[in-house]
């Protein structure tokens, strides 16, 4: 791989979930450092406070292991995918912004936290979420089921308006039903990802 170094030597390296997709943090890396990480697929990085090179987790036991490296299109900077073992910040964080590293589904994730949301409200007369999950579990499993159906249905026709209308009541119950069983789609994805081969 070609990388173009600036003129102390170093190059920048952007640390990326490669599960999460999540930015953990920044480093630097001169041409040892990248050829450790290669070599031990552990990243290591060239301290610039220290003059040294540094494996991080060397002390804390939280390493970053090596999954991918990829260089940008002027070839000056790297993406470096991982898979991380604990926290990656030194002030024991996730990321080096202070956030959680965890997996976002985009709208998914905010309809999980809008169904939470609502549910923890109880407002039964203001949120149809809220009154489906008095009604108790199987209630909503029903609903699942009747979504599953009318979804099929309109899979058979030749409405991709409707079948698209029906796939997103699907998704949504199915989603509160995995919240009233105490599941997320994180779960989901675990097992989805226990099963890829």
């Amino acid at each position: 791989m070609e990388i173009k170094y600036d003129s102390n030597g170093l190059v920048p390296a952007i640390i990326q979930d490669a599960t999460t997709k999540n930015v953990l943090m920044l480093g630097y890396m001169n041409e040892d450092a990248y050829q450790k990480t290669i070599d031990t697929k552990q990243v290591t990085f060239f301290s610039r406070s220290k003059k040294r090179l540094w494996t991080k987790g060397e002390e804390s036991g939280n390493f970053l292991n090596l999954v991918d490296i990829k260089n940008d299109c002027d070839n000056d900077s790297l993406l470096i995918q991982v898979n991380p073992v604990g926290p990656t910040c030194h002030k024991g964080t996730d990321n080096c912004w202070g956030e959680e590293n965890k997996s976002n589904y985009g709208f998914f994730s905010t309809l999980e936290n809008v169904i939470t949301e609502r549910v923890a409200n109880k407002d039964t007369q203001k949120s149809y979420v809220a009154s489906l999950f008095a009604k108790g579990i199987n209630k909503v499993a029903q609903k699942v089921g009747e979504e599953a159906v009318e979804t099929v249905i309109e899979a058979m026709d030749n409405n991709d308006e409707l079948f698209l209308y029906e796939s997103a009541d699907l998704l949504f119950h199915y989603l509160m039903l995995l919240q009233a069983k105490g599941f997320t789609l994180k779960d989901i994805e675990k097992e989805l990802i226990g099963r890829h081969k």
